[in-house]
């Protein structure tokens, strides 16, 4: 049947072998089964930048990283999204037993990427020993992973950093030695978790209802939680309220809950359900009910023998900006894959006569794409890397890159046309993935709030705008133009800011989402101006300048009444420049 249906196509009196071709399907590879170290020359030039001169010892094991992401990781990725992990909630006998059984594609990919994790302690102890910094390391590994899967970035790394902080702080001794059994493999290792959000009040902590009674050393946690990721995990941060405490924020505190008590049995863990999500099919997400579960106070215990010092969320909080930097790189991975799909279907797909990527309306789409996600990229490397680590970073960050994730995953399905919108073709699953960017950790709203705190309470906006100042004066030397009109918006910002601070209490929260916007604007544009200044020096090149000039003219200048119509085609001129300087491998 199939060769006849092929004989008979061939047949068609409008066919031929030249419109055949367009549809030859060994045209359209997509971005798994390249090295994604080596296709991205913008990872090349951070880790260049980041790790100096310990450059040459890292691009081998960078090059070993971007193999395993782009081929056995990413082809995982896509067999666990269409087998998610299923409840296995009862034995034959009846009992609950509440297992998360994960597919075979999940732990495959697991097993690898904890035993190859920069993150994990050998490996940070022979880049120490070889005179390397291992953070960039850790940070391009996240960056990697995350164009592939980052239901599984969130599975391995959902709150390890804050459980081993917390538990080294405030647990007994013989918990924290399970505890650092259990995170032998490093931080990444997936056996976190966070349980924070209830029924009540989803980002609203204060409203919660579960509560912790004092039960010798330890505590006794009764509770649900609506939303819980990574329900598979061992050691989970869960907040209550302990008994006698007042109902309200200070009223919390952070408790250690293993999935077995002390004497080895099971504790007091019941999962009702995994959640049935859009995407991120490869993080179990749960419903999950305490009942006397054993439970550690992770904050100093109170005088009165209530849970914590009344600082306990707060405390959460200050180790929270970590994980809000996790979902930004989240989101970058979603842009950056969305970024490589779309250049290599652009470039295979013709119409009307040349390949999507000569066509003047698609290479300013794919122009703004690539500006856009490098902008993004700035942004959360100096989030990690940058020095000093700025407290309105996180939040600011969050809220751009988070939010890209979504808008370049769809400009990603147009681009693709029809194709993009068949789960079959990759750029579906991204969208799926990358919408839950903007929720996890605090949605927009959350982050300008705590944008809010930072610059009432710390004055945070101080080492802010100076942080920014000192990336524009990086500039390279040359007179387009650029660095000036940064320099003006820098001086602007302080302005709007000091106005904002005047303004009356509700009319100033309605203007906080615009007031970070454009701190976020201004930060990223300033990022840029600083690596084109470091490309300078370095190559001599001038393509990072080219991203902030063009970066800059969208989100700084002043349209003027034709709405920058007459404005400089420098993203058509120089398109090849950006893009070869953004993807290579066909």
């Amino acid at each position: 049947m199939t060769s006849y249906l092929i004989e008979a196509f061939d047949r068609l009196p409008f066919g031929g072998p030249e419109k055949a071709r367009r549809y030859a399907t060994e045209r359209y590879q997509g971005a798994v089964g390249l090295n994604w170290y080596d296709c991205d020359p913008t990872l090349r030039f951070l880790m260049r930048r980041y790790l100096g001169d310990g450059f040459g010892w890292a691009e081998p094991r960078l090059r070993e990283m971007g193999a395993l992401m782009g081929g056995p990781i990413a082809e995982r990725a896509e067999e666990t999204d269409r087998n998610p992990p299923r409840l296995e909630k009862y034995d034959r006998w009846g009992r609950d037993i509440s297992e998360v059984v994960m597919p075979p594609s999940f732990e495959a990919a697991r097993r690898d990427l904890v035993a190859t994790s920069f993150t994990r302690p050998g490996f940070i102890a022979e880049a120490e020993a070889a005179g390397v910094d291992p953070a960039p390391l850790g940070v391009a590994w996240s960056y990697l992973l995350d164009q592939a899967d980052i239901g599984m970035a969130c599975a391995l790394g959902t709150g390890g950093d804050m459980v081993v902080q917390l538990t080294e702080m405030f647990a007994p001794e013989d918990v924290r030695e399970r505890v650092r059994e259990l995170f032998a493999a490093g931080e990444m290792s997936g056996e976190a978790a966070q349980m924070l959000t209830e029924r009540s009040g989803g980002s609203d902590l204060g409203v919660l209802e579960s509560t912790a009674a004092k039960d010798g050393d330890a505590w006794r946690v009764n509770g649900f939680k609506w939303f819980a990721s990574n329900a598979n995990g061992s050691a989970f941060v869960v907040l209550a309220k302990s008994e006698g405490a007042v109902d309200g924020v200070r009223g919390i505190a952070p408790f250690l809950v293993l999935r077995e008590r002390r004497d080895g049995s099971r504790n007091g863990v019941r999962i009702r359900r995994l959640k049935d999500k859009l995407g991120t099919r490869s993080v179990a997400s749960a419903e999950i009910e305490f009942t006397d579960a054993e439970a550690f106070l992770l904050a100093p215990s109170s005088s009165a023998g209530q849970g914590g010092d009344g600082r306990g969320l707060a405390r959460m909080m200050e180790l929270t900006n970590g994980a809000r930097l996790g979902i930004a790189m989240m989101g970058l991975g979603c842009a950056r894959r969305s970024l490589v799909e779309s250049l290599r279907y652009a470039r295979a797909r013709e119409a009307f006569g040349a390949a999507l990527a000569d066509q003047p309306l698609m290479r300013r789409k794919l122009a703004e794409l690539i500006v856009e996600t490098e902008a993004a990229q700035a942004l959360v490397f100096d989030g990690y890397l940058g020095r000093p680590r700025l407290r309105v970073g996180a939040a600011l960050i969050k809220l751009r890159a988070s939010r890209l994730g979504v808008t370049a995953a769809s400009d990603a399905i147009e681009i693709h046309g029809g194709n993009g919108y068949i789960e079959q073709w990759p750029v579906a699953r991204i969208l799926r993935d990358a919408q839950v960017n903007p929720i996890w950790e605090g949605g927009d709203n959350i982050l300008c709030l705590d944008v809010r705190r930072a610059v009432e309470r710390q004055e945070a906006h101080k080492p802010f705008l100076d942080r920014l100042a000192e990336a524009a004066r990086a500039a390279p030397p040359g007179d387009d133009g650029t660095a000036d009109l940064v320099g003006r918006r820098i001086e602007h910002l302080r302005q709007a800011i000091e106005k904002w601070r005047d303004l009356d209490g509700t009319v100033a929260e309605a203007r906080l989402f615009p007031l970070a916007q454009y701190m976020a604007d201004v930060y990223a544009a300033a990022l840029l101006l600083e690596q084109a200044g470091w490309e300078r020096a370095d190559s001599g090149g001038d393509r990072k300048a080219l991203v902030a000039r063009l970066y800059a003219r969208s989100r700084l200048a002043d349209a003027g009444p034709l709405r920058g119509i007459d404005a400089p085609a420098e993203d058509l001129e120089r398109f090849a420049d950006l893009a070869d300087g953004a993807f290579t491998g066909g």
